[in-house]
């Protein structure tokens, strides 16, 4: 055809649809896209937008015989057919059909397909935002093109990103990815300056855009947002960025202050609550570094009785939920309402069983509390501790014996009173003149040995009197009612770990310092007696759980122990001590941001290769932690300090090998991190 030669197109017309059949020469065979359902709805809302390309069907000697066949539209004609199938269309309807005569059927439809432009997320995006402008429901927008709401606000929420990054994105400056990210914050001021920032960074990850955007703002899921409670925050102004393409745990609060006022006020009001019970002293913070309590005495209340109404209340419940447990022991699934029933049980059980815990007058008098936002932002209240300025003055005992003397004043004293004495002078002796205490003394020297003696050869009663001395020290705090003169000491650590009182280690001793102080007599004096009528697996734990808060292990620049640590470098071997099992992690806060750029490259290049720390090495510090953060999630990585060494002593066993990340040289450093390594050496 030559360029003055005009073109002509195919000719349309519309064919009854039961003139209509499939040809065998359309090329689409892998179903894919919209199903034949939601394409039959869509033609029924909005009529066939799109006309099929049909050819004749010739007979034998090459005449039309009436019938159609389409190479081009087969799903339009299997949505149309099965709308006739559902006699919402008429057999006989007419369809706007092109009508094609030359060339091959397989290309036509081929060029269909092909020459088919898909359309651009963003004018999908623009389409739905343009639908909602002009009152279409987000509900309305989904039903319309067979996607689920959540789509739909996607769709508006990416559409509502500043027009300045929209056009980025169109021109392929940015990915989709990154444009997620930034829906984060709907300020587009903000937006636009991080993506001018951006520019100038080597990386441009989605997790930096969201960090920047969401940087000052408090995390949905941290403990004050938690204790004010979400709805509270926005009912009184405070705005919630969400992320609606990844979880997001609730969002960030980016109302930081406004939050603070909030959680104050609240903590304050809580506590005249518990000031109203007659403490001598209350104490508020949102939280209170770990072993804040270690110097004080707690007394513990007595926990209020059930009253019979109650208690009858708790068989019931209890008969209850062991009948449904029997009922349905066999039953490999539980139905749902009985599932449910005996969750409510459980909960009206635990009320009833977590009774008011009830204190002597005495006690209020010098005692006080703790109120505080514990990890999970609830209410946090640590009654009954008593400081030792406020502690009552301790009696000396009773004992008409006992005073002060100097050890050779009572030599001499016991010399001039314990002189031979004849027969006479005893006899004339009433028996009432008590013995001297030098007599006293030697007579309990010899007492003690021998007592020391038998206490050699009873191994148990060994245990159980070393125990009684323990836990006097460790859960009496002033019990002196032993003459074992073994003085363990808990020592309150004067380096305080960021979040320390949060790890599943440190609630895992804590739990069980509550528990067992629980299970012990209020009184010292009543502590033998309790312990000797207990089995010995449960002497054996408590003498375990007594040693271990014992255990000191750290290392400190003003007090040096290496023999101390070298120990307990043996004794974690010997336990199996893994610190990535634990729960420990390197993070921002543990590590990460409190060492230098040279210590965090080798920290990720000993785990990950030289190929991710490479990539990273020219990074700022604060983006060089994030990103280290993530490189290093899930490798089991620990700094030199949590290693613990093989028993055998075989460095092919570790997983890593140890090196001291603490000896990295200043000739070794960043130029740009001198600053930095100066006052990180400071600090340390």
């Amino acid at each position: 055809m030559t360029k003055s030669q005009k073109i002509t197109l195919s000719a349309s017309r519309d064919i009854p649809f039961n003139k209509l059949l499939l040809s065998q020469s359309n090329v689409r065979q892998i179903k894919a896209g919209v199903s034949i359902e939601e394409l039959a709805e869509d033609i029924a809302r909005r009529t066939l937008l799109a006309s099929l390309t049909v050819r004749p069907v010739l007979d034998d000697d090459g005449a039309e015989t009436g019938m159609f066949e389409i190479p081009a539209g087969g799903r339009r004609y299997r949505a149309l057919e099965l709308l006739v199938k559902q006699r919402r269309l008429n057999k006989t309807a007419p369809v706007p059909c092109i009508v094609r005569t030359d060339g091959l059927a397989e290309e036509d439809s081929l060029a269909e397909n092909i020459q088919r432009a898909p359309l651009h997320p963003l004018d999908q995006f623009r389409a739905f935002q343009a639908m909602r402008e002009k009152g279409k429901s987000e509900e309305e927008i989904a039903a319309a093109f067979f996607v689920s709401v959540g789509v739909v606000k996607q769709r508006l929420k990416l559409a509502a990103v500043s027009a300045t990054l929209l056009d980025a994105y169109a021109e392929e400056e940015m990915t989709l990815d990154q444009l997620m990210a930034f829906t984060v914050n709907p300020d587009h001021e903000r937006q636009q300056q991080v993506w001018e920032a951006l520019k100038q960074h080597y990386s441009k990850q989605p997790y930096e855009i969201r960090r920047m955007l969401t940087e000052g703002a408090v995390r949905a899921s941290d403990r004050r947002a938690q204790f004010v409670g979400l709805d509270n925050y926005v009912e009184a102004g405070g705005e919630v960025l969400r992320d609606l393409f990844q979880t997001d745990d609730g969002g960030w609060l980016q109302d930081a202050a406004l939050l603070e006022t909030m959680v104050t006020e609240k903590l304050n009001e809580e506590a005249e609550a518990i000031r109203a019970e007659g403490w001598h002293w209350i104490e508020v913070g949102t939280d209170f570094p770990y072993g804040h309590t270690y110097d004080l005495r707690r007394i513990r209340g007595e926990a209020e009785p059930m009253s019979e109404e109650e208690g009858k209340t708790y068989e019931a419940l209890k008969a209850e939920y062991d009948k449904l447990e029997d009922d349905y022991a066999e039953a490999d699934e539980l139905p749902e309402e009985i599932d449910a029933r005996l969750g409510e049980i459980e909960t009206a059980m635990e009320a009833l069983q977590n009774r008011p815990v009830r204190f002597a007058a005495e006690d209020y008098a010098i005692a006080g509390a703790f109120v505080s936002i514990d990890s999970s932002g609830g209410l946090r209240v640590e009654r009954g501790y008593v400081r030792p300025e406020d502690e009552p003055p301790v009696e000396a005992e009773d004992d008409p014996d006992s005073h002060e003397v100097d050890p050779d004043a009572d030599d001499a004293v016991a010399d001039a009173s314990d002189p031979v004495t004849d027969q006479d002078e005893e006899d004339d002796d009433d028996g009432t003149k008590p013995l001297s205490d030098r007599l006293v003394c030697e007579l309990t020297v010899h007492r003690t040995m021998a007592l020391r003696d038998a206490l050699a050869n009873d191994p148990q009663l060994a245990m159980l009197a070393c125990l009684h001395a323990m836990v006097l020290q460790l859960f009496y705090h002033y019990g002196q009612d032993s003459c074992v003169e073994i003085t363990p000491r808990s020592t309150q650590f004067g380096s305080q770990a960021p979040n320390l009182g949060e790890a599943a280690y440190v609630q895992s001793i804590d739990l069980g310092i509550e528990t067992w102080a629980g299970n012990l007599p209020k009184q010292p004096e009543d502590l033998w007696g309790a312990l000797t009528e207990w089995d010995s697996d449960s002497r054996d734990a408590l003498f375990a759980h007594c040693v271990a808060m014992t255990v000191n292990a750290v290392q400190e620049p003003h007090h040096r122990k290496p023999r101390q640590i070298a120990h307990a470098d043996v004794l974690a071997s010997t336990l199996g001590l893994d610190m990535v099992k634990a729960g420990w992690t390197p993070t921002a806060e543990s590590y990460l941001g409190r060492v230098t750029k040279a210590q965090i490259l080798a920290a990720v290049r000993e785990a990950k290769g030289d190929k991710d720390a490479d990539r990273i090495a020219g990074f700022k510090k604060s983006h060089m932690v994030e990103a280290a953060e993530e490189l290093l999630a899930g490798t089991g990585w620990l700094p030199q300090p949590l290693r613990t060494a093989a028993l055998a002593e075989d460095p092919d066993e570790l997983e890593f090998e140890i090196v001291d990340d603490g000896d990295v040289t200043p000739d070794e450093l960043v130029v740009e991190d001198d600053e930095e390594a100066v006052a990180l050496q400071a600090a340390e």
